[in-house]
């Protein structure tokens, strides 16, 4: 998949918290996607107005939106994630494109 095919496709994230090492690597590359919780663990949070704060979406599975200006951020956490718990797919077909199930 290239990046241009990439851009024209909504891409979602979540993550697998039994594999979360809580190292927070995924905070530091994108805030606005990533948050570590009082439990130390990573979740996602949807995107919100400038200004506002987020809640985190705890429930297992759930998934956030990865803005298109913050795919790079996104991707490079997937590659750096010691846990190996982060997962990028197509909204359209729910097909993993970064992680650990994806074919790459």
């Amino acid at each position: 998949m290239t990046a241009r095919n990439e851009a024209a496709e909504e891409l979602e994230v979540w993550i697998d918290q039994d594999l979360c090492t809580g190292d927070g690597i995924c905070a530091q590359y994108a805030p606005d996607v990533f948050e570590l919780d009082i439990d130390g663990l990573a979740y996602v949070k949807p995107p919100v107005a400038p200004g506002e704060e987020a809640d985190l979406l705890t429930e297992p599975g759930a998934t956030a939106p990865v803005p298109l200006p913050l795919l790079r951020d996104v991707t490079e956490s997937v590659k750096d994630c010691p846990g190996q718990c982060i997962h990028v797919r197509r909204v359209s077909d729910r097909t993993e494109v970064y992680g650990p199930d994806a074919d790459q």
